[in-house]
């Protein structure tokens, strides 16, 4: 039996960390997507948030409580509700791919990117705690770093559509055995609302 209290004490952190474990977890194993090369890296968003929901079911605090829906995500229960995205700059035959980027950045509500799921999760009638995770792929060094692509997330999210998200929290494993996916991060925030309009310069920032 779960101790569902055991996840409200570790958080968000606990909670990224774990999934990052269990996505390395199915890189290590071998496993393969389709006909792509092997490794978590090509697997696509429905297919990975099922095997880490798998991991994490495997798993105290999480036992029996992680089930995989439509709308969110992934839904901890009595804890996380979870909208997941993947930032994947290149494809499997390392060319970079196109539009890749729009998974985090389209700023409208309906649309299925992060911040589209940043104003789905705000809607949603659920008791549970509300975090997006995406989970992100480079190069050992980037050909591509994540890092502008994640602050661009971050200031559209609380500049321009006015939302208030914790502090992001990371969690980066390597090496993993793709040739091209490389290094996994892992960025989580958790969504609290919408912010006052009025704030501006660093107090759009939250602790």
């Amino acid at each position: 039996m779960s101790d569902v209290s055991a996840i409200a004490t570790t958080g968000l952190e606990r909670l990224t960390t774990d999934v990052a474990d269990a996505i390395m977890a199915l890189d290590a194993s071998g496993a393969r997507y389709k006909a792509f090369q092997p490794g978590a890296g090509p697997f696509g968003e429905p297919q990975l948030v099922a095997e880490v929901a798998r991991w994490l079911n495997s798993r105290a605090p999480y036992e029996g409580i992680v089930k995989t829906k439509r709308t969110p995500d992934m839904l901890v229960s009595g804890m996380w509700a979870i909208e997941f995205k993947i930032a994947r700059p290149f494809g499997d035959n390392g060319r970079e791919a196109e539009n890749w980027s729009v998974n985090l950045l389209h700023p409208y509500e309906g649309n299925a990117s992060v911040i589209g799921d940043c104003l789905k999760l705000v809607s949603l009638p659920l008791a549970e705690r509300k975090a997006v995770i995406v989970v992100g792929y480079e190069h050992v060094p980037p050909k591509i770093s994540l890092t502008d692509l994640v602050l661009s997330f971050e200031a559209v999210a609380t500049s321009v559509k006015h939302l208030h998200l914790s502090s992001r929290v990371e969690a980066e494993r390597r090496p993993l055995v793709h040739p091209v996916h490389q290094c996994l991060r892992v960025f989580a925030w958790e969504v609290l609302g919408h912010a006052s309009r009025s704030l501006t310069g660093d107090e759009s920032s939250y602790p």
